[in-house]
């Protein structure tokens, strides 16, 4: 947990980056429209509301978040995307879970096989490694904003499940269908939240350092600068100093 959850702070800060190229708001378009297939109304479609919520805190024009739903939903005509799953091994055996939108599975597929082997890992068969992560909504919240023990009570009243203390921030864990129940709890109390997604957290991590810690984080974020990948989940403990860098 400590590992995802670090992990997850930087990659937050590192989405104000990714926004301002471009990159970001694309593939929140693309994650827009694939969600809005399943109801175009947000309060009744989970996915959709975590993906609004995303484009807004990217900054994303309300106009271009309308536009990807009618395409979603079909009032517009747009590129059909599907979902797509993607599981391998990188350096030092750490499991490597990855999420899509593609308009071509076959490319996609194709060009983050390349990716893996070229940085030192390898593509694995559907189930490979799915089950050493759970699903679960994540909060962040940073230690200026509150108290611990306030914070504490306020989201396991809600119905959390569990909070860590990290060197900067609060990680708070949910099962999916509560999230929005502890995100709206601390809305109600002015806390400001500093990302709140649906994830995948591994159920166990593994200790990589040195030349393969570095190994690990050239193939994790070249998988994530793919135009075609939302999301990748990795099992990984890295040293704080390579994180943070």
């Amino acid at each position: 947990m400590s590992g995802h959850s670090k992990w997850a702070t930087i990659k937050h800060k590192k989405a104000a980056t990714d926004a301002k190229r471009g990159s970001l708001f694309t593939k929140l378009i693309k994650e827009i429209t694939v969600a809005a297939r399943s109801g175009g109304k947000p309060e009744s479609n989970p996915r959709l509301r975590v993906a609004i919520e995303r484009g807004k805190e990217a900054s994303m024009p309300a106009e271009n978040i309308e536009r990807a739903i009618k395409k979603g939903t079909g009032e517009l005509e747009g590129v059909s995307y599907e979902d797509i799953t993607l599981e391998g091994y990188g350096p030092g055996g750490i499991a490597i879970y990855v999420e899509g939108v593609s308009d071509n599975k076959n490319r996609t597929t194709s060009e983050v096989r390349t990716i893996f082997t070229k940085k030192g890992g390898n593509m694995a068969g559907a189930g490979s490694v799915a089950w050493m992560f759970e699903k679960k909504g994540y909060i962040v919240v940073s230690k200026k904003t509150i108290d611990e023990d306030k914070l504490m009570g306020i989201v396991l009243d809600a119905g959390a499940e569990d909070m860590v203390v990290e060197d900067e921030n609060y990680a708070i864990t949910t099962s999916p269908t509560e999230l929005f129940k502890v995100k709206k709890a601390l809305d109600d109390n002015s806390i400001k939240t500093e990302d709140s997604e649906i994830t995948r957290i591994p159920k166990t991590t593994v200790k990589v350092i040195g030349d393969e810690a570095k190994k690990v984080l050239d193939l994790v974020n070249s998988l994530e600068e793919h135009e075609d990948v939302q999301h990748v989940y990795a099992n990984f403990d890295l040293p704080d100093d390579l994180l943070k860098e």
